[in-house]
């Protein structure tokens, strides 16, 4: 499937926002965004028109997207499977985007960015239940054990991870056991578990046209 596999620093520049895609750098002094903080080309820093209704939503819907790593269609069906459920559409969304393997791995710190994560869950690196994981968008549930396999807890951008793991911090929704390279998922995230800033209301007037 396709992935966009140029500057992600870029994406964050052209969202007006921070998404923290590089890991550790995002934090550094070498953040583009932090040192650039105006979108990228030619004419990023001249000033901005006014944006329409529509192109609000589409900003926000982009931003999100691109914060979990997905493709279009990948996006769509999410939206579409919180649609079915029960409860807020836009809240399920959100909820069904941070139970995926890929996101879990990097909210337990066992790497540094989602896009690492999707690149090690591809590569085998992970177990759920003491089964093999390999599938980026699975979906975790309560009670699911998350491990670093035994051969793989010496690879250095995992222990480097979970050093850096505290500055992040882990969210109250999963259990981190660092010694052991093992996560617990305790519940299922809540909205207000969410701490970066999204709309997802946005993003449901806009596939709800």
């Amino acid at each position: 499937m396709a992935r966009y596999r140029g500057s992600v620093c870029r994406i964050c520049r052209r969202e007006n926002m921070k998404l923290f895609l590089k890991g550790d750098r995002c934090y550094s002094d070498k953040c583009a965004f932090d040192r650039r903080g105006y979108p990228p080309g030619q004419h990023g820093q001249r000033r901005r028109g006014k944006v329409s209704d529509y192109g609000i939503q589409l900003r926000e819907k982009q931003k999100v997207k691109r914060m979990y790593g997905l493709v279009e269609n990948q996006f769509r069906l999410f939206f579409e499977r919180a649609e079915m459920q029960k409860g807020i559409t836009g809240a399920n969304l959100l909820v069904s985007l941070e139970r995926r393997l890929d996101n879990v791995a990097y909210r337990l710190g066992f790497v540094n960015s989602r896009n690492q994560g999707r690149h090690f869950v591809r590569h085998g690196h992970f177990t759920i239940n003491g089964r093999k994981a390999n599938i980026p968008s699975q979906l975790v549930n309560i009670n699911d054990v998350i491990e670093v396999k035994e051969k793989s807890r010496n690879i250095q951008a995992i222990q480097d991870a979970l050093e850096a793991v505290v500055r992040r911090g882990v969210p109250p929704w999963l259990e981190l056991d660092k010694d052991n390279f093992k996560g617990v998922v305790s519940s299922f995230p809540a909205r207000e578990d969410l701490t970066m800033p999204m709309q997802e209301n946005l993003i449901v007037e806009l596939y709800s046209k």
